[in-house]
C-alpha cells in the first residue's frame, strides 16, 4: 500500500508596532490562510504571546492542519537569529521596556512546534529573495521604509547577522550630527529624516519655520500630521509636500552611497508603506546616490521596489525559517 505524505506548511508570523500578521504557507510560498492580530493594547508580553498562540491555533483548527505544521518563523523588530529572543524593541509596547524576551521559546512552548525567530527586515529580504524581486540574486540589501527603517543585508544569498545577531541596523547610522532625537536614544538617526515618521517630523518643522503656503496647513492640528497626510498633498501638487518627499529622497539617497561600500550589492530593495510615494523620492534618491558613491559603483547598483504584497513579504520571509530548522 503506498503511503500517504501528507502536505507540510510553516506558520509565519509578521510581528510589528501595531499589528501581528499570521499566516499558514507551504513550502512554494503559497498562502493557505493567514489572519491579523492587534497588538498594540496591551503592556505585558506574555499577554501578547498567550494571544499570539491562541490566533495560531484557531488557523491551525481551521484549516484541519494538525498534523502538517513543520514549524514556526516569526519575523520581528530587535530580534535575535541566534538567541531567539527580542531585545530591547523600543516600539513595541508589549515589551514594556523588556531587555530580553525569550520569545522562541515562550512561543514554542505553547505550540508545542520549534520556533526560529529573525528581525522583521531581515524576513522581508528573505521573502524577496525566495519570492521577489531580488530572486536569484545573492547580494543585495532590502530597506524597510515604515514607522522606521528597517534593513536586511544579504550576502552570498544568505542573511547576514555578524557576531552578535544585531549586524544591519542601517535605520540607526547617524546621518545629522547632533540632528532629531531618536527613539533608540541617540540623535540624527537615519529614521529621523527618511521613514514616516520622519516625513511627518519635516513637515512639521517645516511648517514652523516658513510662512510658504501648503495644503498642509489645512490640518486643524499639525502635530497630528502624518507622512500620509503629506502624501496627500503631494498627489495634489502641493509643492511643499512635493519638496519633503524630495528632500526625504535625497537624504536615503546619500545613506545608500555608503551602503554600497559595505557590501557592494547588485541592487538595493525598498519596502514598506513610504514607497507608496515612489513617484516623488525615487528620482532623488538614485541622483544622491550617484553623486555621492565610489565612482567604481556608478551606475552599477539598482535601486528597485519590491513587488511582493506588503502584507505578505514578511510572512513569507518568515516561514522560509521554518524549511532550515
Amino acid at each position: 500500500m503506498k503511503e500517504v505524505v501528507l502536505k507540510q506548511f510553516a506558520i509565519g508570523v509578521d510581528i510589528g508596532a501595531q499589528t501581528a500578521k499570521i499566516g499558514v504557507v507551504d513550502r512554494v510560498g503559497n498562502i493557505l490562510d493567514k489572519t491579523v492580530l492587534v497588538s498594540d493594547n496591551t503592556n505585558n508580553p506574555d499577554i501578547f504571546i498567550n494571544n499570539l498562540y491562541n490566533e495560531i491555533n484557531t488557523l491551525i483548527h481551521k484549516n484541519n492542519i494538525h498534523n502538517n505544521i513543520t514549524g514556526i518563523g516569526v519575523g520581528a523588530p530587535s530580534a535575535n537569529y541566534y538567541t531567539g529572543e527580542i531585545e530591547n524593541a523600543v516600539n513595541i509596547s508589549w515589551c514594556c521596556g523588556q531587555q530580553n524576551i525569550p520569545f522562541a521559546q515562550k512561543l514554542s512552548t505553547l505550540c508545542n512546534l520549534p520556533v526560529k525567530i529573525t528581525n522583521d527586515a531581515n524576513a522581508s529580504a528573505m521573502g524577496e529573495m525566495v519570492y521577489g524581486t531580488a530572486k536569484g540574486m545573492k547580494h543585495f540589501i532590502m530597506i524597510t521604509l515604515g514607522t522606521g527603517i528597517g534593513s536586511g543585508i544579504i550576502v552570498n544569498g544568505e542573511v547576514l547577522y555578524g557576531s552578535d545577531g544585531f549586524a544591519g541596523e542601517l535605520g540607526h547610522i547617524i546621518v545629522e550630527k547632533n540632528g532629531r532625537p531618536c527613539n533608540c536614544g541617540r540623535k540624527g538617526c537615519l529614521e529621523t529624516y527618511a521613514s514616516a515618521i520622519g516625513v511627518a517630523r519635516t513637515a512639521k518643522q517645516w511648517l514652523a519655520s516658513t510662512t510658504k503656503e501648503s495644503l498642509l496647513r489645512n490640518k486643524i492640528d499639525i502635530e497630528t500630521l502624518s507622512a500620509k497626510d503629506v502624501y496627500d498633498a503631494a498627489m495634489q501638487g502641493d509643492e511643499m509636500a512635493i519638496q519633503i518627499f524630495e528632500y526625504t529622497g535625497k537624504v536615503l539617497g546619500e545613506a545608500f552611497a555608503n551602503f554600497v561600500a559595505f557590501t557592494a550589492p547588485e541592487a538595493i530593495i525598498l519596502f514598506g508603506g513610504l514607497t507608496k510615494a515612489k513617484q516623488f523620492i525615487y528620482k532623488p534618491i538614485v541622483e544622491a546616490m550617484q553623486n555621492n558613491v565610489l565612482s567604481f559603483w556608478k551606475n552599477k547598483v539598482k535601486i528597485l521596489f519590491s513587488t511582493l504584497n506588503e502584507a505578505d513579504a514578511a510572512i513569507l520571509g518568515a516561514s522560509s525559517l521554518v524549511w532550515n530548522i
